[in-house]
């Protein structure tokens, strides 16, 4: 057990990773080549909602003006980002901490990529994996994804897996943990919104979820990187200090309009955030969807706990769950000093 010298230590060295980290989103494309159920950039129409910027000189020169915004760390989704390895090394050669949001399907090549973060989607785990997602855009469907994927990037330190877990999912839960720990991968925690549907969360079931993922957790510490603390704010949507939704999510992006009187009002927001469509000019509303109801995303659930450090040093050793809920968080990053592959990385 540290002691209140070292983790107050290692507190302000987290902090100081975060503080140094700057990020906006970016649809890189409209384009994908699988066709997820649930999956809330087609259920909302987003592929049709801006034009694609493709002309590459354009797409540098927005990079650059993001660049001298002050952005350092942009997550790339789409779409499908891997469909373009082109537009993904401009945005490297401008900002040294990119992050990718992808189905696996196609590979991003290691060399040239070698300090790219790739978040890896997992829906439901087992059979649902193949009947959630293996879906091509025309609607033929196929199966063997999740083995394709982890053909992909076996022993990849750069991948990680984003497990979105279901309650129709909690018999596979477990094998899918144990396969991609035998994969030579970590994964984190999601949760699965079928943004089809109305009845996405299903409360009646939360508990026994929940207590699967931290029975887990304790079972394998090593493969899943996602903290106790976190998982049950994910699973529950709530902590003792407040309820995840829009007026409290920080991922919301700063130049969107309709976000104004929120952030006037004086809600968190991550500093310099916007989330951009593919046009790489229009501002969307979040990081999502724009559907609260609905959201659990990781990473703002994430940042949702990162941005309430106060909050959470209220509770008892909140010092220690703070610190350690953001080595966590920035464990996931290959260009993180708190990935494995680099020396700050505790394990908790």
């Amino acid at each position: 057990m540290d002691s209140q010298g070292d983790l107050r230590k290692r507190f302000k060295e987290v902090r100081k990773e975060a503080s140094s980290t700057r990020s906006s989103l970016y649809h890189l494309t409209n384009k994908c080549n699988l066709r997820c159920k649930g999956c809330w950039f087609f259920e909302k129409e987003f592929d049709k909602s801006s034009d694609e910027l493709n002309d590459l000189l354009t797409l540098e020169a927005r990079i650059q003006d993001e660049a001298e915004r002050g952005v350092n760390a942009p997550l790339l989704i789409g779409g499908e980002p891997a469909l373009f390895l082109d537009r993904i090394s401009l945005f490297r050669k401008y900002m040294p901490k990119v992050s990718i949001s992808t189905n696996g399907l196609k590979k991003v090549p290691y060399e040239g990529f070698e300090d790219v973060t790739i978040a890896i989607s997992v829906f439901g785990g087992g059979p649902l994996d193949d009947e959630l997602r293996a879906i091509g855009p025309t609607g033929k469907k196929f199966t063997g994804l999740l083995d394709k994927v982890m053909e992909n990037y076996k022993h990849d330190d750069r991948a990680g897996f984003v497990y979105a877990v279901t309650y129709d999912g909690m018999p596979y839960i477990e094998e899918t943990v144990k396969k991609i720990e035998g994969n030579g991968n970590r994964l984190l925690f999601n949760y699965y919104s079928d943004y089809g549907t109305d009845d996405c969360f299903k409360p009646e079931y939360e508990q026994r979820l929940l207590d699967l993922l931290l029975e887990l957790k304790e079972k394998y510490p090593e493969t899943i990187a996602s903290h106790p603390y976190y998982i049950e704010a994910l699973i529950l949507g709530r902590t003792s200090w407040g309820e995840f939704g829009y007026y409290g999510c920080p991922s919301v992006s700063e130049d969107y309009s309709g976000n104004a009187q929120r952030l006037e009002e004086g809600g968190p927001a991550l500093p310099k955030f916007n989330a951009y469509a593919a046009d790489m000019k229009t501002v969307m509303q979040c990081c999502t969807s724009g559907d609260c109801d609905k959201c659990r995303d990781s990473q703002a659930v994430s940042s949702w706990l990162l941005v309430n450090a106060k909050k959470i040093m209220q509770e008892p050793d909140g010092l220690r769950i703070w610190t350690e809920i953001a080595e966590s968080y920035f464990s996931q990053f290959v260009w993180s000093s708190y990935h494995p592959r680099n020396k700050n990385y505790v394990q908790h």
